[in-house]
């Protein structure tokens, strides 16, 4: 980032509050007065003409302040729109869309059971979880390498419900901006007590319906659907803890809000250790927009070069369609969110005084200072190459993956049983979990060693998505296991195709055994 001189910052426009207590006398021109505590060592007071020195949505006193942004208006709100309409379909669509019988994600905890595009991941899969959870991981590292905060602005569940839905209810029961603002500084009248009584029950509204649809992509539509219809006083628990989530949401929505990015989401820190100068970031052409000055009609373009004055007139329109508060002429802040508010306000206002767009643009900090073109750096090649790795790890494992999983264990506190012909028995527990949306026949095989092996209730079904325990006990000849234990191999079939070879250990008597007839 390229700071520009703090004499030259405008602060933004502030909302209405407490005026900041005025600051004492700098004549020395530094950032702050040196305030000594008694006994202490020297403090420097904060410079309030400096946004480094505070937040833009806190006063002097450390108290909110609260964020009334203008409706952004331009190509670029409207193509988030279109988006945000089709994610907000996904969204609440998503519990109720099937591929092959399955949902589209189910995140399962209570069954151990997740859903993924219709696949269906067990504990089994822990290791195609670990490698997607070290794809999406990388993938971010990625992403916000080369595009920096894009997710935030354009596809974040945050900012699609706030901006798209919350904020849009806002406008439409309490107008614009300035009337916000001024129904917010009126005293408490039937008409503000029935427009705000409307929105934030609205508002609560809309964080139950959240809260079930989250609620649904972790227990299954289905489930939902059978705790909603059936008698409220069987489900005390499962109401109250919906309670609790819908109470969350609505505190997020209508109270939170921008802080959610700032304060609790750490992704905004995150972000930080990852961009650098060639990271696609909103930023604020400098060179051409300073120095700033308020337009003066009698004096043309051509003139205000000659001043020494840039493109910005100084209109504090990109600060007041901002959701977050903050000034992107400061240059790139963890508090900017990407979401191009600021860039469709400023591409009307070029547009008005005849100026070319993109003032304020998406641009990489060294394209602004340099005019150097986008590139690939070693570090996004670096990245990328660990992607792919990652990605054909997680592709193998995939392709690898069967739809039947076996695990076979001696039965607890179980040992041998000598038959009357001599023979020997062995107890075993077998789990099958079938990963498929059809029932599987499954049959057992020993491999290495001529032998039996009884199941318990005969044939084996297992059913689709569902995990089935049985017996099965082995039985060899006493002369098979010489030395008291020996190595068993038993296959496991279905559809006459072998799907996993399971080893265990036998165990029988260690003295010698009798010569066979």
């Amino acid at each position: 980032m390229s700071p520009t001189s703090t004499s030259s910052v405008a602060s933004p426009a502030r909302e209405p509050g407490p005026a900041a207590p005025a600051q004492p006398s700098n004549p020395r021109g530094d950032r702050g007065d040196e305030i000594r505590p008694e006994g202490g060592s020297a403090i420097q007071a904060a410079d309030w003409t400096d946004f480094r020195d505070h937040l833009a949505t806190a006063d002097a006193a450390g108290r909110r302040r609260w964020v009334y942004p203008r409706q952004p208006q331009g190509r670029y709100y409207r193509a988030r729109q279109w988006l945000s309409y089709g994610l907000l379909v996904l969204l609440f669509a998503g519990p109720f869309l099937r591929i092959e019988g399955n949902p589209v994600f189910l995140m399962d905890v209570v069954q151990r059971r997740f859903v993924i595009l219709g696949q269906v991941f067990w504990p089994q899969d822990g290791a195609i979880l670990a490698f997607g959870l070290l794809l999406f991981l990388t993938a971010i590292a990625v992403f916000t390498a080369a595009f920096g905060r894009l997710w935030c602005g354009w596809t974040c569940p945050q900012t699609v419900l706030m901006e798209l839905v919350f904020r849009r209810i806002e406008y439409w029961i309490e107008g614009r901006r300035a009337r916000q603002r001024a129904l917010a500084a009126q005293p408490w009248t039937p008409a503000k007590l029935i427009k705000k009584g409307v929105k934030q029950a609205l508002f609560l509204g809309l964080s139950f319906a959240i809260g079930n649809t989250l609620l649904a992509y972790l227990i299954g539509s289905e489930a939902l659907l059978g705790i909603v219809t059936d008698d409220p006083r069987l489900h005390l628990q499962g109401l109250a803890f919906m309670g609790l989530f819908t109470l969350l949401f609505y505190a997020i929505f209508a109270r939170f809000r921008e802080q959610a990015c700032t304060f609790i989401c750490p992704y905004g820190r995150f972000q930080a250790t990852l961009i650098d100068e060639n990271s696609i970031v909103v930023a604020y052409d400098h060179r051409r927009g300073e120095r700033r000055a308020h337009l003066q009609r009698q004096v043309p373009a051509a003139r205000r070069r000659e001043l020494g004055q840039g493109d910005c007139i100084d209109c504090h329109q990109c600060v007041a369609v901002c959701p977050t508060g903050i000034d992107i002429r400061n240059g790139t802040q963890m508090e900017c969110v990407h979401c191009t508010a600021c860039l469709d306000a400023c591409d009307a206002i070029m547009d008005r005084i005849g100026r070319p767009r993109g003032l304020i643009r998406y641009a990489s900090l060294d394209g602004v200072e340099r005019g150097e073109p986008l590139r690939l750096t070693a570090r996004i090649l670096a990245y990328s190459a660990l992607l792919l790795l990652l990605g054909g790890g997680l592709a193998a494992l995939l392709l690898t993956r069967s739809n039947l999983d076996a695990t076979l264990l001696r039965a607890p506190g179980a040992l041998f049983h000598l038959t009357a012909e001599g023979r020997v028995n062995n107890l075993y527990q077998l789990k099958l979990v079938n990963k498929s949306a059809h029932e599987l026949p499954v049959t057992l095989k020993l491999e290495n060693l001529d032998g039996q092996l009884l199941l318990a209730g005969g044939n084996i079904r297992v059913p689709a998505q569902q995990l089935l325990q049985t017996s099965v006990l082995a039985e060899l000849r006493r002369d098979q296991v010489p030395g008291g234990t020996v190595d068993l191999v038993v296959g496991v079939y279905t559809e006459g195709k072998r799907v996993s070879r399971l080893k265990t250990v036998f165990i029988g008597p260690r003295d010698t055994p009798p010569p066979s007839s």
